[in-house]
């Protein structure tokens, strides 16, 4: 009797129908994104609007710029691109809380949540969709910004230099772009993203619950815990613990360079990746994040319209 298996082998065929399976699974999710920053014009709008002013003032005032940057013979470089990360990242910050406190409740305040929940896309995909934009797509954004920002911001110091008869190697040979971009890429990523995720997380949560005002009762009911805290024990913990969260005192540290003030605020070495990865305080964050954005998934389910 022949014991040979009966059994088929995967064909090239059976392999690439794999393929759009993956994809019908993936694309709810990827559409639920794109409708975020379609209905939020000012995720993209407000960095862009930052930028293209930032620029602009540093051409009107591109003459004195460079001639400051050249002081005794050397060149000093890197305040217009730290001025415009800074500025850049400030915009985006403020657009991401203010795109969380208005996420889940803005649904329910024009009763659109009537037509999304019509839909074939789930409720715990729907908050992770909206989760997704401060803590990767934003990030992400400014990073874009940013680099073609300080990529104009070097034509135009290249061109300035050129005009004062300085060759642009001269600038280049004191100026890590590529360097900067790294630090700045890991400093969105993991701070802005994944450190502050229990804050973008809270503010999901109170605009899937707060009736009116998300933005008030956000900042009203930490500070309310904070007093009542102070008045029973005389202590101050949970102040500290948001405040020590929101400085990333808690954070791995930087390299000695960025601390010295030589490199921006996102330049970190490759090696804080590991502490940043091992450390307590990013991983006991990221549970309470899952666990408020659990919440809000049951809000949403069960909040009526207002």
């Amino acid at each position: 009797m022949s014991t040979q298996s009966n059994a088929v082998p995967d064909t090239p065929l059976e392999s690439r129908a794999a393929a759009p399976t993956l994809l019908k699974a993936t694309q709810p999710f990827y559409w639920s994104v794109r409708r975020e920053l379609w209905e939020n014009r000012a995720i993209y709008i407000a960095p862009l609007a930052v930028a293209a002013l930032f620029v602009l003032g540093f051409l009107l005032n591109l003459g004195k710029t460079t001639r400051i940057m050249v002081v005794g013979g050397e060149l000093h470089t890197a305040d217009p691109y730290h001025f415009s990360e800074t500025l850049i990242m400030g915009a985006t910050f403020l657009v991401a809380i203010f795109y969380c406190l208005d996420a889940l409740y803005g649904e329910r305040r024009d009763r659109s949540i009537l037509f999304w929940k019509s839909l074939p896309v789930s409720d715990v995909m729907t908050v992770l969709s909206k989760a997704s934009i401060p803590l990767l797509v934003i990030p992400l954004l400014t990073f874009a910004v940013t680099v073609v920002t300080q990529a104009i911001i070097l034509a135009l110091t290249t061109m300035g230099l050129a005009m004062r008869g300085l060759s642009a190697s001269l600038m280049l040979n004191h100026l890590s772009l590529f360097h900067m971009w790294g630090g700045l890429l890991y400093h969105l990523i993991a701070i802005h993203g994944l450190w502050y995720a229990p804050f973008w997380a809270w503010f999901l949560l109170v605009s899937a619950w707060a009736k009116r005002s998300p933005f008030l009762w956000a900042f009203l009911v930490p500070f309310a815990i904070g007093v009542l805290e102070k008045i029973t024990f005389n202590t101050s913990h949970f102040a500290n613990l948001l405040l020590h969260r929101f400085m990333i005192t808690g954070a791995p540290p930087a390299s000695s360079a960025a601390a010295s003030g030589d490199m921006s605020m996102g330049m970190v070495t490759p090696f804080t990746l590991g502490q940043f990865l091992t450390s307590p305080g990013l991983w006991a964050g990221l549970g309470i994040t899952a666990a408020f954005l659990a919440v809000a998934v049951r809000l949403r389910c069960y909040r009526d319209p207002i």
